[in-house]
């Protein structure tokens, strides 16, 4: 069975190892006789697998005892209307912004109060992380948005501002994982997991306990409220089921392989493979100032779309698919998340070589 390099975005790639775990166990789970697809979600067997999810994952991020986890379905994109419903108290937020994910996120959170930017890095086409430094926040308000990582742009975050006691309310979706990070330092951390976790479908919440109140917006719906998902431990309604499968078997993999730190020091040896090759071209370029490049969204063009295409046409014959840029960038873009292997970044390398030796002019 041939399996391409999958560089793409999201939904990405998942590691052979539990793939082929889940395909294993597709028509029977265990002794069951049922695949999890086919389980009740208050079935003993469906309790286990996700109460280990939710154990495993406080093991990889460490998460303190006061945090808790939720497995949510409607994408990181809900996300953005959950938080300023559940958090707005003052109805003023504080933004990051560094992309499309902030900006939509400003658009919905202006729906129910004042979204105010303090950092941008759009006068750049987003192409950097604004300076963290001296961040004026709000004194009216009630947490500040950032998106740890920008699939889109290539950005990342290195450092996490100091937000002077403000909440902090991170979008993680592209990153979580894929190196440490100090969980006490945000009020809330989302995520979307069909780029580093598992399928479309489910979401992560990780949500500080004093934050967690019935003191949300005024028709807020059931389904948008925290305190209702932490009551009811993620199950007031069937929750995706199969995805929080997926979720805990990519978390035993990477309990297996290491955990957190061993994943960001191959992360770093993939990322610097990559990196070094487009710093070393003369005819590719990466498309972010380097000390905010990303380490799962590598961004990188040559000086002719006609050049690009031809680039990313070569490239799908090769076995290396979804190359190709956001539609708002252009260019190139390869996710190299948690499982793509170094060997596919060795080889997406060999071929910029050969592509660069054979169309120089």
């Amino acid at each position: 069975m041939k399996r391409v390099f999958n560089f793409s975005a999201g939904p990405a790639v998942l590691p052979e190892e539990v793939l082929r775990q889940a395909a294993d166990e597709m028509l029977s789970y265990k002794d069951s006789g049922m695949s999890v697809m086919e389980m009740s979600h208050r079935s003993k067997d469906f309790e286990q697998i996700i109460n280990d999810a939710e154990a495993d994952l406080r093991t990889l991020l460490e998460i303190p005892d006061n945090y808790k986890v939720l497995f949510l379905q409607g994408g990181a994109t809900l996300q953005f209307s959950m938080v300023p419903l559940n958090l707005f108290k003052n109805k003023v937020v504080d933004f990051i912004h560094t992309g499309a994910w902030t900006e939509k996120a400003i658009a919905e959170a202006s729906r129910y109060g004042e979204a105010r930017i303090i950092a941008s890095s759009e006068d750049q086409a987003f192409t950097y992380i604004p300076d963290l430094n001296n961040l004026k926040f709000s004194e009216d308000s009630d947490y500040v948005h950032m998106v740890q990582n920008n699939t889109i742009y290539g950005t990342r975050f290195t450092s996490i501002p100091d937000t002077k006691g403000k909440v902090l309310v991170s979008d993680m979706s592209s990153n979580i994982l894929s190196e440490p990070i100090d969980v006490s330092k945000f009020g809330l951390i989302f995520a979307g997991a069909q780029k580093n976790i598992g399928p479309a479908g489910t979401t992560i919440v990780i949500i500080r306990e004093d934050l967690i109140t019935k003191d949300y917006l005024e028709h807020t719906p059931l389904m948008l409220q925290y305190k209702l998902h932490t009551d009811k431990g993620s199950m007031y309604n069937t929750p995706p089921t199969y995805g929080i499968y997926i979720c805990g078997l990519v978390f035993k993999h990477l309990l297996h392989t290491g955990g957190v730190i061993a994943m960001y020091q191959k992360n770093l040896k993939k990322a610097n493979l990559l990196y070094d090759a487009l710093d070393a071209s003369q005819m590719f370029h990466g498309t972010v100032r380097k000390v905010d490049r990303s380490l799962m969204n590598v961004t990188f063009k040559t000086d002719s779309e006609e050049l690009d295409k031809l680039f990313i046409a070569g490239a799908k014959t090769r076995g290396f698919v979804n190359l190709k840029g956001h539609r708002s960038v252009g260019g190139m873009r390869a996710s190299i998340y948690n499982a793509m292997p170094y060997e596919g970044v060795l080889a997406l390398v060999e071929y910029m070589k050969e592509f660069e030796a054979e169309h120089q002019s």
